[in-house]
C-alpha cells in the first residue's frame, strides 16, 4: 500500500472518500467529525460531492476536506486509499488503487472472477471492510447489529401490511431520521393489527447470538413483539440440518447467519408449498442470493427499498421475501455514525498493523484462487 512520510517519518495517508453508485445507498463509512480527527493526525482526505450522502457535503467541507466531484475517483493521485462502502460502477477498467469497501466477491458471488481480475489488470489493491478482522476473527467495523435491527423492522412491516391488504404488495420503504422513529412507528402498526383482530406475530430468528441476530431480537423486544413470540435459534439448533418445520410454523422469518460453509437449506420450494404454511415473511438479512451453497434457495434476485420484496406464493397465502443488501440504509445517519466511529482507529493506521495484513493476505489468497 502507497504511504508518504513527513520529514519526522509519521506515516500520512490520503483516503478518497467515493459517492456512492448504488441507488438509495445513504451511508457512508466516514463521518465528518472522524475526517477531522484523520485531518488532525496529518493525514489527507478528499471527499467527492454527493446528494445522496445521509451527511451534507457542507459539513466535510467545513472540517477541512478537500471536496471535489462524484465519480472522479479513477483520476485520483496513485497513493489515494479510495474509500466506500458498496460496489464499484459497473466497468471491466482496471483498478489502479488501494479501494478499501465491501466487495462482496471472497464467498464465490456472481461476478467475483471478474471483479478480481480487474484489480489484478491495473496492479490495484483490495483491503474488503467485511474482512477486517482483530486476532480473534472478530470483525473491527460492521453493520452487522443494525442489519438485522432494521432486516426485523421490515419483516414486521410486512407482516403488519399483510394484515391489512394480503394480495397487495407492501410499498416503498421510506427513510427514518432515527431509531427511535422507526421503533415507533412498527410498534403502532402491530397494536393496530392486534386491536383489530388480536393477531400477534411469532417471528424467529437464526444466527441469534451473532451481532446481527442480537439486532434482530433487540428490535422485537422494543417493538413489543412478547418474549415467548420471539424464538432464538444458533449453531445448536440447526446442527441437525433443515429444511426446519418450525420455520413454516412462524409468522415472520429472519435469517443473520454467516454463510462461510455448504449447509442444507433452511427452507426450500417444497416445505413453503405446504398448505398448513403459516410464514408470511422471510427476512435474508444475510442476501446470499447469488452464493451457490443459499440456505434459503426459494428466490432469485435482491430486492430493494423502493421494492421491498419478492412474492415467492401468490395465492390466498402469500410469502414475501425482503432481501435488501444494505438494509443499515433506512436509518442512515445512526448507521453510519456506528460504523465510522468504529472504523475511525483502523483507518488512522491503514496498512500498518495486523488487521490490513490479514486483509490484504485475503486478498492475494483470493486472488490466487480465482486464477486457478
Amino acid at each position: 500500500m502507497p504511504v508518504n512520510h513527513t520529514s519526522s517519518e509519521k506515516p500520512t495517508l490520503h483516503f478518497w472518500l467515493r459517492a456512492e453508485v448504488k441507488e438509495l445507498e445513504k451511508r457512508t463509512p466516514l463521518m465528518p467529525e472522524h475526517a477531522k480527527t484523520l485531518l488532525a493526525n496529518g493525514h489527507q482526505i478528499t471527499v467527492e460531492r454527493s446528494v445522496e450522502r445521509c451527511v451534507p457535503d457542507a459539513e466535510y467541507e467545513a472540517v477541512g476536506c478537500k471536496m471535489v466531484e462524484e465519480g472522479t475517483w479513477p483520476q485520483a493521485p496513485a497513493n489515494a486509499i479510495i474509500l466506500g462502502l458498496k460496489e464499484l460502477p459497473e466497468s471491466n477498467d482496471p483498478l489502479t488503487h488501494t479501494h478499501v469497501f465491501f466487495a462482496h466477491c471472497y464467498k464465490y458471488q456472481a461476478g467475483w472472477k471478474q471483479l478480481l481480475q480487474r484489480f489484478v489488470d491495473g496492479k490495484g489493491n483490495l483491503l474488503d471492510l467485511e474482512f477486517l478482522n482483530d486476532e480473534h476473527g472478530r470483525r473491527v467495523a460492521a453493520f452487522g447489529r443494525s442489519a438485522g435491527f432494521i432486516g426485523m423492522a421490515a419483516g414486521l412491516l410486512n407482516w403488519a401490511h399483510q394484515q391489512r391488504d394480503a394480495q397487495t404488495p407492501m410499498g416503498r420503504l421510506n427513510y427514518y431520521p432515527d431509531s427511535a422513529s422507526l421503533i415507533n412507528d412498527v410498534k403502532s402498526q402491530l397494536e393496530a393489527v392486534q386491536s383489530s383482530s388480536n393477531k400477534v406475530p411469532k417471528v424467529l430468528v437464526i444466527g441469534a447470538l451473532g451481532r446481527c441476530g442480537r439486532g434482530a431480537v433487540d428490535f422485537a423486544e422494543k417493538a413489543g413483539v412478547p418474549s415467548a413470540n420471539i424464538i432464538r435459534w444458533d449453531m445448536d439448533e440447526t446442527k441437525v440440518g433443515g429444511p426446519f418445520q418450525q420455520i413454516i410454523d412462524s409468522d415472520v422469518f429472519v435469517n443473520c447467519i454467516y454463510l462461510s460453509s455448504p449447509i442444507p437449506p433452511f427452507v426450500n420450494k417444497q416445505t413453503i408449498a405446504q398448505n398448513d404454511r403459516k410464514l408470511s415473511v422471510i427476512v435474508d438479512v444475510s442476501c446470499d442470493t447469488s452464493n451457490p451453497h443459499n440456505p434459503i434457495p426459494v428466490y432469485s434476485a435482491n430486492t430493494t427499498f423502493d421494492k421491498p420484496t419478492f412474492r415467492v406464493v401468490n395465492d390466498s397465502n402469500p410469502l414475501d421475501v425482503i432481501a435488501i443488501d444494505h438494509l443499515p440504509s433506512l436509518v442512515p445517519l445512526e448507521s453510519s455514525h456506528e460504523f465510522s466511529e468504529a472504523l475511525l482507529p483502523h483507518l488512522n493506521v491503514c496498512g500498518g498493523s495486523d488487521v490490513w495484513t490479514r486483509a490484504e493476505a485475503l486478498y492475494h489468497q483470493k486472488v490466487k484462487e480465482a486464477s486457478s
